[in-house]
């Protein structure tokens, strides 16, 4: 496992940035011998499978200072420690209902002293704030992820894009959006961001 990749597609990371994405992988690979949060078949493929893929967000939206975002579903801290690290000056709020997982959440922010970011085992539909924006990747169908979120949003936008949902998601996901006919949408190919195979059928999806 090399970051160099990570490095390669964002130059201008300072070395706090650098050091922080360089420990990940000693840090996951540690917590997830312990704690099963990324396919242990897969984790040779962690930088570009999990890291690079959760930055693809940071592709389509540079987040604003003040910026609050949480991350649904974030399983071991995907998407949302690597835009953290890429972010400092924006608030992330990290949920998933099984408290293993936020455990690891909660170690690895520790560990490389991050201070943006929260993390709480729960439900997203008990989560009573709103954010800028809600980040995830792929836990459900959108018609259902939305349910779940779409009145949870500050009303007032400041960054580039609206406020609203950016989803990770791969393969056909045509007919999820057809059933979403009174949201803005717009999908963006992250292999227009990145060469590697992996990113030829994953897609960011904005919704606001």
């Amino acid at each position: 496992m090399n970051p160099d990749l990570i490095f390669k597609y964002f130059p201008d990371l300072d070395e706090k940035q650098k050091s922080q994405l360089s420990d990940l992988g000693e840090l996951y690979a540690f917590w997830n011998a312990r704690i099963n949060v990324i396919s242990r078949k897969d984790f040779e493929n962690f930088y570009v499978h999990h890291v690079l893929h959760s930055l693809g967000i940071a592709k389509v939206i540079q987040f604003k200072s003040g910026t609050e975002v949480m991350d649904v579903g974030t399983g071991g801290g995907f998407p949302g420690i690597p835009l953290a690290i890429l972010f400092p000056d924006v608030s992330f709020y990290l949920v998933d209902s099984i408290g293993k997982k936020i455990k690891v959440v909660n170690e690895v922010v520790a560990s490389i002293d991050l201070k943006n970011v929260e993390a709480s085992q729960t439900r997203v539909e008990k989560v009573n704030r709103s954010f800028d924006f809600i980040v995830s990747r792929a836990v459900t169908n959108l018609p259902d992820f939305m349910k779940w979120t779409h009145y949870k949003f500050h009303r007032k936008s400041f960054n580039e894009l609206n406020n609203g949902i950016l989803y990770l998601k791969g393969g056909e996901i045509e007919k999820e959006l057809a059933s979403l006919k009174r949201y803005k949408k717009r999908v963006y190919n992250l292999s227009g961001f990145f060469s590697e195979d992996f990113f030829e059928t994953k897609k960011l999806v904005h919704l606001s």
